[in-house]
């Protein structure tokens, strides 16, 4: 048997600890063998036997790691994917991938020319509210879908301790690109590209420099119109997926437990991992007129799932889920 993918983080803050480390440490086909900490060294409380590194140079230089990944802020993405890409290194990046498209190109390129991989790390594809929504969508209990919601919205006034979040002049900032990249990479998956987008941003915060509002307005062929949403102003979610069809409706508010359990430290091998009690309400019409309504449960939280995806795509050349033209539609959208 191969040994594990020797694997390194590019920082061990909350994204580190809670959405990577615990996925890394759990799979037996990886083995999380260095961090980047530059100032406070945390992982050795979590993980003693992990390297800490000072700097991205000297974890890019250690000859045992192949997959590093990406999780730095948004405007670095581009850059240190190139530096771990000419370092021999498969990356896998948080979302965004990049700030152009231009800047996933030239990933994708670099990766070409090296037989490396580049791969998005969208979990929100493996929430327990957004499996369920695909599961519905696929059942085709909807008919022919004509109309969907999508939103991602928080309630947050103040303005993000993390200066560059703030600057309009960082590449990536601003929730578009925030939060913007989970509906959008959501709502491609299963719609794919539309025929055209209308774009909405504001900023409505005190002193908020950046948008905190977007809506995209995807308009596909048929008559399906997909809007995809979010706010930092919203104090009573509306619920988060809402599907209308020739055949009935769905809703569902956005409930994964997933980044909370692993908050609280729970591994994702506990039993009661990515268990979500929740519930979506689906309408059907018969032919008679007559509706029913049904109670769905949420299906179970499953990041697993994305990094046994890279493993395979690692390992056995498996077609990664998150496909690059998905990823360049996301980018057309976000910086168009």
């Amino acid at each position: 048997m191969r040994n594990p993918i020797q694997t390194g983080l590019l920082a061990f803050g909350m994204s580190g600890r809670i959405f990577h480390a615990p996925f890394i440490a759990t799979h037996p086909g990886f083995q999380l063998r260095a961090v980047v900490e530059r100032s406070r060294k945390q992982v050795a409380d979590f993980y003693p036997d992990v390297i800490s590194y000072d700097s991205v140079d000297e974890l890019l230089a250690d000859p045992e790691l192949e997959l590093v990944i990406i999780n730095t802020p948004n405007n670095t993405h581009f850059q240190l994917a190139c530096q771990a890409l000419r370092a021999g290194k498969h990356v896998l990046i948080e979302k965004p991938v990049a700030t152009t498209v231009a800047e996933l190109d030239e990933l994708v390129q670099l990766a070409q020319e090296r037989n490396l991989h580049v791969l998005a790390y969208q979990n929100r594809r493996w929430d327990s509210d957004f499996q369920l929504v695909r599961e519905v969508v696929e059942s085709r209990q909807l008919g022919r879908i004509t109309e969907v919601h999508f939103r991602f919205d928080r309630y947050k006034t103040a303005l993000n301790a993390k200066v560059f979040k703030e600057d309009p002049a960082t590449p990536g900032s601003g929730l578009s690109y925030d939060l913007g990249p989970h509906v959008l990479d959501q709502a491609l998956s299963l719609f794919g590209r539309p025929e055209r987008v209308h774009k909405t941003l504001s900023c409505n915060r005190p002193k908020s420099r950046v948008n905190d509002y977007f809506h995209f307005h995807l308009a596909y062929p048929g008559g399906l119109n997909v809007f995809v949403t979010g706010s930092l102003l919203t104090a009573a979610p509306v619920p988060a997926y809402v599907l209308h069809g020739t055949q009935g409706s769905f809703q569902k508010q956005r409930t994964d437990v997933q980044e909370t359990q692993l908050d609280q430290g729970l591994l994702p091998t506990d039993a009661a991992y990515g268990l979500d009690s929740s519930e979506g309400e689906l309408t059907v019409v018969a032919e008679t007129g007559e509706k029913s309504v049904t109670t769905l449960a949420a299906l179970r939280g499953n990041y697993p799932g994305l990094f046994e995806a890279v493993y395979q795509t690692l390992i056995n050349d498996a077609p990664y889920p998150i496909r690059i033209e998905e990823l360049r539609w996301q980018l057309e959208i976000l910086a168009g």
